[in-house]
Parts: structure tokens; C-alpha cells; sequence
């Protein structure tokens, strides 16, 4: 019969290999998250000492980063908690400790999402990063990724009515069917490729790669159009690829004496000159940057950018969550490569 020892052993074999989340937990100051959590929820303290006590907030924090790190479904994310030793590590348990089930799992984030908490915590941690100087924001990238969710099988009168902004009459006589329809997300093409979903709209530091901003849409949304709320006057340089070019974007830059290194781009009778080639060239040596900050949603992170969530609330708490899970891992990365100190 295995004992104390031989599970303290395996636990020793696993962290010879460094599991992500344990790297985590050698850097992050979990606690600085704890305070706005709590307070958020301080209006809904138990009215009665009678049942189970209720989860740690802050464990319950936790698990949502490890879900948007490996990209678990809440049924996934209960099972591979009772399952790894190495989630069980990061979560502070031992075997046999209680694990919250699926249905705690979903009613916290959709808690998140009705006040508002997933924002709130990635700006809490972003300007520490920039309050301690780690990010000094003398260079943003912007740039945007589509966030892919369930595709809905409608009517076409019914794709009609919820491309015009309507709720088709057929989901509000059932609300059953209306509770498993995304009115919110949209279609669109990009390079001939037809799209559905939402984006994520990414202000990036062009030094740290840390997402110091970010804006959820509809696929639908042209990157262009939310430029107002990733930069502003704290910005220093602005690099972003061509389909920022625009006159109303130079002109929002100028106003806020932001540099506009944007890619330039030629038009039917007015080619680009060698030099806009070259200048070109040179911004876009700077601007793929913000790619590596995709690939790692893509390859590290499990594909974190599929989402099987619907609606764009929950999809804006969801990004959120991810975002600061991104922002957590850079940061560690960047610590253990003894490029910055501990903050």
C-alpha cells in the first residue's frame, strides 16, 4: 500500500522536470489576486453555517488559470485536478482533499463574468509589471487574433435577424434553445478564409512581449476601429501591420504624441517608394513580435484561442482569464532567464 513516502518520492520525480504551473508558484505572489477577489464577493458571505464551507476564493482563481493554460473543459479540469499530482501540487492539496466539481468550477467564472473580475485582475497585474518598470511601454504592438467558438446551426431567417441585432422570435418562445444560442458572435473572411467568432484585439510591449491591453469583438470587428481603447498617451511608439493604416488612426496618434510606425501600404496608381520599403521592413522586424505572443496561445497554451464558451460576456471574462495567464507565464519566463527581478 502506497504511503506519505512514496507519494512525496513521485512528487519529487515530477518537479525533476519542471511542470509549468510549479514554475509558477516559485514566482507568483498568488496573494496580491486575493483582496479584489474577496472583496468583490463580500456581499454573498453564507448567510448560514449549515453544509459545506465554501471553496478559497483564491483556490478557485487558481484553478481557472490552470484551465485556461491547458484549455480544459470544467468536467476536463475536475478530472485532471483528482488526477495529476503536479495540479494537485499547484493547487496547494493532497490527495483526498476535496476538489470542486464541474458545476463549482462553472459557477465561479460565471461569477468572474458578472462582476467584471477577469479585467480588473489582468490590469492589477500588468501595472505592477509597469509600476516596478519591467514594462516601460516605449514601444506597443497591436494586433488581433480570431477566437474560435461553436459554429450555431440556424435558419437562415434566424442568421438574418441576428446579424441585424435581433433575437429571432423562434429563441425567445424557447428559452431552453435560446440559452445554447450565441446571438453575439459573427462571421467574416479574412484572405478568402471564413471565420466565426470573436477577436482578441492585443496592445503588446514590444521589449517584454507582456499584453499590456486588450479589447474583446465580434469577428465582424475591424482591427482598425479599436484602436482608441488599446493606446493612449502613455504609449511612447505605436508598430502595427497595414490594416491600422488609416487617416483617422494618424490623426488619434498625433493627438496623443504617439509615434506611428504602422506598416505602410500601396494603393491602385501610387505604389510604395524604396524607401517605404525599407522603412517598412524595418517596423516589421519589430511588429512580428506580437506573433510569438500567438504562437504561444496556439502551441503552449493547447489551441487557447478555441473556446467552447458562448456569448460575448462570458468570451470577454474567458480572454480575460487568458490574457493574464499569458501575462503570468511570460513574466515567469522572463525571471528565470534572469531578465528581470522579482516584483
Amino acid at each position: 500500500m502506497a504511503g506519505l513516502f512514496d507519494y512525496e518520492f513521485q512528487l519529487e520525480k515530477i518537479n525533476k522536470h519542471q511542470p509549468p504551473l510549479q514554475k509558477l508558484n516559485k514566482i507568483i505572489d498568488w496573494e496580491m489576486f486575493r483582496d479584489p477577489i474577496e472583496e468583490a464577493f463580500v456581499k454573498e458571505n453564507r448567510k448560514s453555517n449549515a453544509g459545506r464551507k465554501p471553496y478559497d476564493k483564491l483556490l478557485m482563481f487558481k484553478i481557472l488559470i490552470l484551465q485556461r493554460y491547458y484549455n480544459l473543459s470544467d468536467e476536463q479540469t475536475e478530472f485532471q485536478i483528482k488526477d495529476r499530482l503536479s495540479f494537485l501540487q499547484f493547487l496547494g492539496l493532497q490527495i483526498g482533499d476535496n476538489v470542486p466539481d464541474e458545476k463549482t468550477i462553472w459557477l465561479f467564472k460565471e461569477q468572474l463574468k458578472e462582476k467584471g473580475l477577469s479585467k480588473k485582475l489582468f490590469e492589477l497585474f500588468t501595472n505592477k509589471l509597469v509600476s516596478n518598470g519591467i514594462v516601460a511601454k516605449e514601444g506597443t504592438i497591436v494586433d488581433a487574433s480570431f477566437i474560435n467558438v461553436p459554429k450555431q446551426r440556424n435558419t437562415r431567417d434566424e442568421n438574418k435577424q441576428i446579424k441585424n441585432g435581433e433575437i429571432p422570435k423562434s429563441f425567445e418562445d424557447h428559452p431552453n434553445k435560446k440559452a445554447q444560442k450565441d446571438t453575439d458572435a459573427r462571421w467574416t473572411k479574412k484572405n478568402g478564409q471564413k471565420e466565426y467568432g470573436y477577436k482578441d484585439h492585443i496592445a503588446s510591449d514590444q521589449k517584454t512581449k507582456i499584453i499590456t491591453n486588450y479589447e474583446v469583438t465580434p469577428a465582424s470587428t475591424h482591427d482598425s476601429q479599436v484602436i482608441k481603447d488599446l493606446i493612449d498617451e502613455n504609449d511612447n511608439t505605436l508598430y502595427a501591420d497595414s490594416a491600422y493604416k488609416s487617416e483617422v488612426t494618424e490623426q488619434y496618434l498625433k493627438e496623443k504624441n504617439v509615434k506611428s510606425k504602422v506598416i505602410k501600404r500601396a494603393y491602385r496608381n501610387k505604389p510604395l517608394t524604396n524607401a517605404e520599403h525599407k522603412e517598412n521592413y524595418k517596423h516589421s522586424k519589430t511588429r512580428v513580435r506580437v506573433e510569438h505572443i500567438f504562437g504561444t496561445l496556439t502551441s503552449q497554451m493547447n489551441n487557447a484561442l478555441n473556446i467552447t464558451s458562448i456569448g460575448i460576456d462570458r468570451i470577454k471574462s474567458t480572454i480575460g482569464l487568458l490574457n493574464l495567464t499569458y501575462n503570468l507565464v511570460r513574466y515567469e519566463q522572463m525571471v528565470r532567464l534572469q531578465k528581470v527581478q522579482i516584483v
